[in-house]
């Protein structure tokens, strides 16, 4: 009896970390953005902050994160497409993206325990290579690349990305297969996100439904995970790139959070075919409008 009730004790003390760990994290992180970059703020500059280009931010991080919490994917496609489109530089959309979702994907994994979507068996494959290949990502993005210079290529590689979601709504009949090579994944799955702005769940979610895993534990999960990978790459910009365009953050956190619950309940109420392949479109003609502006 004693045995059984020391077990259900260390039980209950795992199961609140998953919860206390990220809420412990964002408190800290909040203290700490508030703490170095308070002189950057008044009263009135936050009032006047809240004009039609912060809304535009707010309704970005609303949308996308709806797009991520349901489909387990696209939400640095979806924010990067729509900032890259608006006129954002891509370091401080890419900034604007992670230091966001450090927020939002928090929010997210908090939600998706809460209704029982999380594998932590496949959270723990993913975490710390994940965490590696977004601090790489990070790094050569804030302090090696030339973010004019890959402007271009980021917009190719986020229709390469809307492709990939779109084949992967439309193809059927997926023999359940067994996943190898998890962490070679998570790998070029956070080193890709860092650097385009997006595509951790394009990739890795993708390509863990594409091999007929679960939607549900694969979405919750793969989001659980997106928490640490974006915490990494947000802390690793603002070591070497400092934080830029803080409306566009505050826009993007506040969009995210509000949606992040909704976006959990509705993970299995949705047709996800239907919407994964209006959100590829949509992520294909916000490209090409990025593109021509380039051009």
């Amino acid at each position: 009896m004693e045995k059984e009730l020391k077990i259900n004790n260390t039980a209950s003390f795992k199961e609140k970390l998953w919860i206390g760990i990220p809420v412990v994290l964002l408190v800290g992180l909040l203290f700490t953005l508030l703490y170095n970059h308070h002189a950057e703020f008044s009263w009135d500059g936050f009032v006047a902050g809240f004009n039609q280009e912060f809304l535009v931010f707010f309704a970005i991080g609303v949308f996308a994160q709806l797009v991520d919490g349901t489909l387990g994917m696209g939400y640095g496609a979806t924010s990067t497409s729509f900032l890259l489109a608006y006129g954002v530089p891509p370091v401080v959309s890419s900034t604007a993206v992670h230091v966001s979702e450090m927020f939002t994907t928090g929010a997210s994994a908090v939600s998706h325990h809460r209704f029982g979507n999380i594998n932590k068996k496949l959270v723990k494959h993913l975490l710390i290579p994940g965490v590696l290949g977004s601090i790489t990502g990070a790094y050569l993005l804030s302090d090696v690349i030339d973010g004019d210079v890959i402007k271009p290529f980021i917009a190719v590689y986020m229709i390469v990305l809307a492709v990939i979601i779109i084949r992967k709504a439309l193809k059927k009949n997926i023999v359940k297969k067994k996943t190898k090579k998890l962490g070679f994944l998570a790998v070029f799955g956070g080193f890709m996100d860092s650097v385009g702005g997006g595509g951790w769940g394009p990739i890795v979610t993708s390509t863990l439904l594409g091999r007929g895993r679960n939607p549900r534990y694969t979405i919750g999960s793969v989001n659980a995970a997106e928490f640490a990978i974006s915490f990494a790459s947000g802390i690793t910009f603002m070591l070497f790139g400092g934080i830029h365009g803080w409306q566009v953050i505050i826009g993007l956190i506040l969009g995210g959070v509000i949606s992040a619950p909704l976006a959990a309940f509705l993970v299995n109420k949705i047709k996800r075919k239907p919407m994964m392949v209006a959100v590829g479109v949509l992520i294909i003609v916000l490209s090409l409008k990025t593109l021509s502006k380039l051009l």
